[in-house]
Formats: C-alpha cells, structure tokens, sequence
C-alpha cells in the first residue's frame, strides 16, 4: 500500500518520473519549471534514480537530446514552460514525426512580450498541432498519475508518440498538496519496462526522418495523425487499467453539476478548483450553473465534450489564451467545431482570463455567468466576439 504525503506538484513530476524508472533526463532550467530537474538531478545523485541527466545549452537541444535517447530505445523525459518551450519547437515536430514516446512536463508560462514568469496557457496553445498527445492537470494528484499514465499511453505500440502534461505555473507547480504517493511494486505493475519496437543500433542499422519528398509526405502525415486519432482509445484503455489499479478515474472531459444545469463554464487547468465553488455558491443562490473540464486536449474529445454541454443553453468558455486577430480563446474555438454538427446546441461564449497570472476570482466566474444571462435573454449576437474579464479601465 502506498502512502499519502504532501508535497509541491513539481516534486510530484519529479517522483513519477524516478517511479516509472525513466532511463534518460535532459534538464534546461527555466522558471517556473526549474524545481522539476532540480529534483531529478539530486535523484540521480544520490543513487535513487539510474538514469543518464543530460544537462543541455538550451531547450532545443534538451529535446534534441530527448529524441537521440529515445531513438536508441531509452525511457525519455524533459520539462520546460513558456520561452523554454517556444526554443523546442522545431524539435516538438520531429519528436512527433519521428514517432517518440517522449514524455514532457510543461509547466504553464506566459509568453513575451512583455517579459512575464506568471502562468497562462499561451505556451502550449502555440504548440496545439505540434502532433502530441496533450492532458492538461488541475492537482498535484493529477499531475503524479498523469506522468504515470502519459508514459504507458506514449510507448504503446499502437501508439509510439510524445506526450505533455501541462500544469499552471506557480498556481498549481508551487503549491504543496496532499496526494497519494503508490509504492514502487504498484507501478511496477501499472508500467512495466519499456519495448521499443524500432531503435536506432549500429550492428541493424536503419534510417529515421530522412528526405520526405513530395511524393511521400503527405501520406506519412496523414499516417502520423492517424496514430495521433487512434491514441484516444489507448488513453480511455489506460485510464480504465489505472482506475481498477489505483482506484482514481480519469476521463477526457470531468463534469461537475451538470444534470440540470443552462449555463455551463468551460475551463482546463489548476482554477477548475476555484471554478467549483464559485458554481456552488451560485447553486446556492438558485442560478443552474455546472462546470466541464478540459482533460485531455490532443486528441480532442469530440464525442465526449458534445454529451458533457448536451441541454444546457449557454457555454461560458474561459480560455488563458488569447488566438489573435481570431475569435477568442483556442478551447472556445475547439468546442465550437464540435458543437457544429449538432442540429440544436447551446450558445458558445469567449471570455479570456489570467493572461500572465493574472489571478481569476470567484467574482470573474460571477460575471461570466451574468453575461451569459444577458445572452440569452437578447439573444446571441450576429458575429461572435470575446470579451477580456478584469481588465482595467
């Protein structure tokens, strides 16, 4: 039996990843992810994790690195956020292409400019079709199994790509929560050692990401998303292995009040737990307010993102993104397109919140819902516009 501890989230990053007996580190610091491989480094010198700890010029080469160690068939992770995780990008797209099962930490960071160490999700949402598998956490607990998970779900061979857990920067990376920590005989169970099914070895050469000429590339793009769309039943198979191991369930889209409620918040990340009060406190005053969570973001849950808002009358999408010159926040968007099909569906409104760390009240998620009242009370306006929450006049 394992044992319940408290402990900040990143050091929670840090413990699944010796627990899943990863075989290669590459660490670049970058605030707010530095306490990560800070973690990992004095694992790995004190003789608690055998792994090699790459310590890299850069965050493009910390993913270059990751992708000769997991060509060479090594149990790979890096962690990196905002800035750190823009200098990756090139890399992002051959970990992918390459078909890698790398697993990453982002930990959640504004972009510059103006200069901002505070969280938001305009890191990762830069990188949306970079062809990973993406999860976004809420707790500390989440955080622990998603690692746990994103490396079962990343190396199976149906599936052979690169997986990110994000979590908030500072809001949820720094904050020391209670959680259940397994023993290591129970993940052992969970993930057993990696196979790798095709590995770069001098004595059985073979060639990885050579010239795709015209002829070829769009069939080995199409191949790659394919395997990124087949991922989804992977990660429910895992989730549903996960929950009979550990008793935690997992599911692409959490929903909370949702049986009768009209209005619905749309939120992913750490400030679902603020979002969760503020819907009970305005079921306490009458109003039928629930709330859906984004979990998994690649492969976006189609099917399952429909059933969570069926019967409601608005979606209040709150996004810590702004998609500029665009027509909101990239969540706002997603849940539109798949809501489109559908013949009778809710009114889907844009709110940005949190840009750089800004922090979201209960007041913002107030004040979501009252326009969304208004709404639906004028009628749903001819073009759809966001509209910023906080902002000083």
């Amino acid at each position: 039996m394992g044992k319940r501890i408290g402990l900040e989230a990143s050091l929670a990053v840090s413990e699944a990843v010796k627990m899943a007996r990863a075989d290669a580190v590459a660490a670049y610091p970058i605030t707010p992810q530095t306490h990560i491989v800070e973690e990992l480094s004095q694992m790995v010198a004190d003789g608690d994790l055998d792994a090699d700890f790459m310590v890299v010029e850069s965050e493009h080469t910390a993913m270059s690195a990751c992708c000769g160690a997991s060509a060479v068939g090594a149990r790979t992770f890096t962690a990196t956020g905002g800035p750190g995780l823009a200098l990756m990008h090139e890399m992002l797209y051959i970990a992918s292409g390459l078909r890698l099962p790398i697993v990453m930490a982002i930990v959640n960071r504004a972009y510059s400019s103006p200069i901002s160490i505070w969280g938001d999700h305009s890191d990762v949402m830069a990188q949306r079709d970079a062809g990973w598998i993406q999860f976004f956490a809420e707790t500390g607990q989440e955080v622990f199994d998603l690692t746990i998970q994103a490396f079962k779900i990343a190396e199976d061979k149906r599936v052979l790509l690169p997986a990110a857990v994000n979590l908030d920067g500072f809001t949820l990376s720094h904050v020391i929560e209670p959680f259940d920590m397994p023993d290591q005989e129970e993940i052992d169970a969970f993930l057993p050692a990696y196979e790798p099914q095709v590995i770069l070895d001098p004595d059985k050469p073979v060639t990885m990401g050579a010239v795709g000429f015209p002829e070829i590339y769009t069939e080995i793009k199409k191949q790659q998303n394919e395997a990124l769309l087949g991922a989804y039943e992977v990660i429910l198979e895992v989730w549903e292995g996960f929950e009979k191991a550990f008793g935690r369930a997992y599911h692409p889209v959490e929903s909370y009040r949702t049986d009768d409620a009209e209005i619905l918040i749309s939120i992913a990340g750490s400030t679902a737990c603020t979002a969760r009060v503020a819907v009970d406190n305005m079921r306490d005053q009458g109003k039928k307010v629930g709330l859906v969570r984004t979990r998994l973001w690649r492969p976006y849950p189609f099917e399952e993102t429909r059933a969570a808002v069926k019967g409601a009358k608005a979606v209040a999408v709150m996004d810590r993104c702004l998609s500029f010159g665009g027509p909101g926040g990239p969540i706002c968007s997603e849940l539109r397109s798949a809501l489109y099909p559908l013949p009778e569906k809710p009114v889907v409104n844009s709110y940005i919140v949190g840009l750089g760390g800004r922090d979201i009240t209960l007041q913002d998620f107030y004040t979501v819902v009252e326009d969304a009242e208004r709404v639906l009370s004028e009628g749903p306006p001819d073009e759809y516009q966001y509209k910023m929450i906080g902002v000083r006049e």
